[in-house]
């Protein structure tokens, strides 16, 4: 268009300066009043043309940039940041695959960081309760750190008391990804590829994993989590962020919550499941309907820390859980693919973690909702399969979709 104006004006002033020879001094002033208005229409077709190609090239305006953040194990480590054309900003690192920031707007505009973490690569290094990670090979616990596989067993890491947490004791949060970044129509994203080799941390085969993030001109962050593995393995995966919709300035107890479950599989006092997938009826496991999360917590020996089977058709992309805040006005509803959710209401915070922003981190002042399959899954027959076979391909997707609480709900 611009192109076809410009053609447009020079034509319209060579024609006038070919008048100039044949017009009248009185004739003048018009001819200079016509050029008055010519030109700036000119001048501001390539003004327009330059600012766009400004905001082309205008790092600020680019939907992932990335910064130097540090090494581990001599392999760079890099801090990407994906922004959308509203303004949500989400920072994700390649150590651990940590989410380390989400940036969204409360009821009044005003934009805060809803997640846990640290200010830099430093705290994560330091001894932390996941922060943000993808937690793999196996995500949550397995007893005992044992499982039998085609009547072989296998002895796996300790790390949690006398079983096996989130992968061992280098999990797949403790260890450099490789990073592609990448934007297409839909938003800017992250590719993160990582080969967990035979015999790592105990468990069998090469594992190869890919996990994409996408953040959406729709306010939503999608996480799609592959694996293919050249030996039969229990597979688990998943993203481990701590949510504070108050930025951390208060405990999630005031927060309220909505779990898509009428199930949850009951735990002993090792957090091991027993086995029973027991209803929530009538009970403080009840979330189906809204619940603030101080409600009943003190009905919950040790506070949450359970798996809820989510009513669902399996492969398909189904609401798991909402959470929202009546002060900030936040809200954010969470899809998967995955057949559970580990709710987690950060019991064992306590003080010690120092995090962003020189926030302390006490107990309660975030909270987990982990898409997941069950835990302990190898050693429960009756539980969803997790066992990944060569040829086959693990799959999972889950949806978080950022938003403002309307009267009350959604």
């Amino acid at each position: 268009m611009i192109y076809f104006l410009r053609r447009l004006v020079v034509h319209s002033i060579s024609f006038t300066f070919a008048l100039i020879i044949r017009i009248t001094m009185k004739k003048r002033f018009q001819l200079l009043l016509l050029l008055s208005v010519i030109m700036p229409v000119l001048q501001g077709c390539g003004s327009r043309e330059a600012k766009n190609n400004t905001a082309m090239n205008d790092p600020e305006k680019m939907p992932v940039s990335k910064e130097n953040w540090g090494k581990v194990d001599n392999k760079d480590v890099f801090l990407y940041t994906l922004k959308n054309k509203n303004g949500i900003v989400v920072k994700i690192t390649n150590y651990g695959g940590i989410i380390t920031s989400i940036f969204v707007p409360d009821a009044k505009g005003k934009f805060g960081d809803i997640v846990l973490g640290y200010d830099s690569l430093k705290g994560y290094l330091a001894a932390t309760p996941y922060f943000g990670a993808i937690v793999g090979r196996y995500a949550n616990r397995i007893a005992k750190g044992t499982f039998k596989l085609e009547n072989k067993v296998y002895k796996l890491a300790i790390n949690n008391g006398n079983n096996t947490l989130h992968g061992g004791l280098k999990g797949f949060d403790k260890v450099v990804w490789d990073a592609r970044p990448f934007s297409d129509s839909s938003g800017g994203g992250l590719v993160l590829t990582y080969r967990s080799p035979d015999g790592e941390e105990g468990y069998p085969g090469n594992l190869d994993v890919k996990v994409t993030y996408l953040l959406n001109s729709s306010d939503e962050l999608k996480t799609t989590i592959e694996a293919a593995s050249d030996k039969p393995t229990p597979v688990n995966l998943c993203n481990h962020t701590y949510f504070n919709l108050q930025e951390a300035n208060t405990s999630i107890l005031g927060h309220r919550l909505r779990i898509n479950a009428d199930r949850y599989t009951v735990v002993n006092d090792e957090l091991i499941p027993t086995g029973e997938l027991r209803t929530v009826n009538g009970s403080p496991m009840d979330f189906r309907e809204f619940y603030d999360i101080g409600l009943r917590i003190g009905q919950v020996k040790g506070g949450y820390d359970h798996n809820y089977m989510l009513i669902r058709k399996e492969g398909e992309l189904t609401l798991a859980a909402v959470i929202e805040d009546p002060l900030s006005g936040r809200d954010v509803t969470i899809f998967t693919t995955q057949p559970g959710v580990q709710f987690y209401s950060g019991n064992f915070l306590d003080g010690t973690i120092t995090g962003k922003g020189g926030k302390v981190y006490k107990q309660h002042f975030g909270m987990c909702l982990e898409t997941q399959h069950f835990p302990d899954s190898p050693n429960q027959p009756s539980f969803p399969n997790t066992i990944l076979r060569p040829g086959e391909k693990f799959k999972e997707v889950t949806v978080y979709k950022f938003g403002i609480v309307k009267n009350g709900k959604e």
